[in-house]
């Protein structure tokens, strides 16, 4: 969910402030699994979220390595009178949901704000860091996504103008939830979901985050998706085993956008290791969206154990061409046409100098080679995704 907060304070120079670092094991490789938001947004229920987590192994999902089973905003109610957060009428036993997801051999995730009230307007942890960290790790929590919203209502106040004053601020109040997390003794994945703000990415490792959100949200389209993937470029060295740049959700099977833009999605989030989050309905995907999501060749360049996010090595008008370093000395290439019609990349290329010879294209799982003649032709909003072989 989007904050109200003015995107341009990205750019802001920040005081420093005493961090402290977490690498969780949990996400030495990016986070796989599902979110309720871009599909039922405020409306999801906990039969939602068990149908879900059904979904994901009947489908073969969990054996691709989809396991994390997110609850995202709307799930809060209200405090008793010790201040301890309780879960409203649509989930009405949090432990009891928890237990049924990890006997799927998933995990459970859930959402909450530094501010004192979520992006819905639901009760946010402002004031209640140690409570809330305690009840999640009471009900067995394994991930939380923590959602600027009304926090930055707070710095406006707060710090007005003053950008470093703001972003010491944020910086702090991100802290805090981490050091409660700490202090229950629990291991959870903790993502920074505040949109990019205060170059995040230079700080949020030591702040604790394993995943922080680097743009604004995405929706289902080709427009917005691609405005959001392909924007990462220059982040890559931030992320490494442990902390993941994160342009948020998948929208595959969503139906805003046709297979060929869907596969362009899957292929880029892989290329920039970001967290494969599904956020369709999981009990009425199509075969070609299974086919999508559960394409092991791309789960696996995603999920290289070498952590290293992909880069934008050559552009020309709406074509562009990315390379990821794996391990074991492999590199994956894609060439991306972002134009309306098909489009052929130029062999004889610089930047293609050293990729000549047998490529697994990982979508059609045929044999392709690169060489010095044979143009590479890529249909419009379409990506040719190759690992050396």
């Amino acid at each position: 969910m989007t904050g109200s907060w003015d995107l341009c304070l990205m750019l802001a120079l920040l005081a420093p402030v005493r961090l402290i670092a977490q690498d969780s094991p949990a996400s030495a490789t990016p986070p796989m699994g599902w979110n309720s938001w871009n599909h039922f947004a405020e409306k999801v229920t906990e039969a939602d979220v068990r149908a879900a987590a059904d979904a994901l192994v009947a489908s073969g999902m969990q054996d691709a390595g989809y396991v994390y089973v997110n609850i995202d905003d709307t799930w809060e109610g209200e405090r008793d009178t010790q201040g301890v957060i309780h879960a409203n009428e649509k989930f009405p036993d949090m432990k009891a949901l928890a237990d049924y997801v990890h006997s799927k051999g998933l995990k459970l995730g859930i959402y909450s704000s530094p501010g004192p009230k979520t992006c819905a307007g639901y009760e946010g942890s402002y004031g209640h860091e140690e409570q809330d960290a305690q009840t999640y790790a009471d009900w067995g929590i394994d991930y939380l996504k923590y959602d600027q919203c009304s926090f930055g209502d707070i710095l406006k106040r707060q710090a007005g103008n003053n950008l470093d004053k703001a972003g010491a601020m944020q910086r702090t109040a991100y802290e805090k939830m981490h050091l409660a997390i700490l202090r229950t003794g629990r291991p959870m994945v903790y993502s920074f979901c505040q949109y990019g703000l205060y170059t995040v990415w230079k700080w949020a490792p030591k702040a604790g985050g394993n995943l922080w959100r680097t743009t604004g949200d995405i929706s289902d389209s080709w427009d917005r998706m691609t405005l959001i993937g392909f924007q990462q470029d220059g982040l890559e060295e931030f992320a490494d085993p442990g902390h993941w740049n994160d342009p948020d959700m998948l929208e595959v099977g969503n139906g805003g956008m046709n297979r060929s833009e869907y596969e362009v999605h899957m292929s880029l989030w892989a290329m920039l290791s970001a967290p494969l989050l599904a956020g369709n309905d999981l009990s009425k995907m199509t075969p070609e969206t299974k086919t999508i999501l559960m394409n092991r060749d791309v789960i696996a360049l995603d999920q290289d154990a070498l952590g290293h996010q992909g880069r934008r090595i050559w552009a020309e008008g709406p074509l562009e061409i990315w390379l990821k370093e794996l391990s074991g000395g492999k590199r994956a290439i894609a060439f991306f046409n972002r134009g309306n019609s098909a489009m052929d990349f130029d062999p004889t290329l610089k930047a293609l100098a050293d990729f000549k010879g047998k490529h697994l294209d990982l979508w059609t799982k045929k044999e392709i080679v690169l060489d010095a003649i044979t143009e590479v032709r890529v249909p419009s909003h379409g990506v040719l995704l190759l690992e050396q072989r």
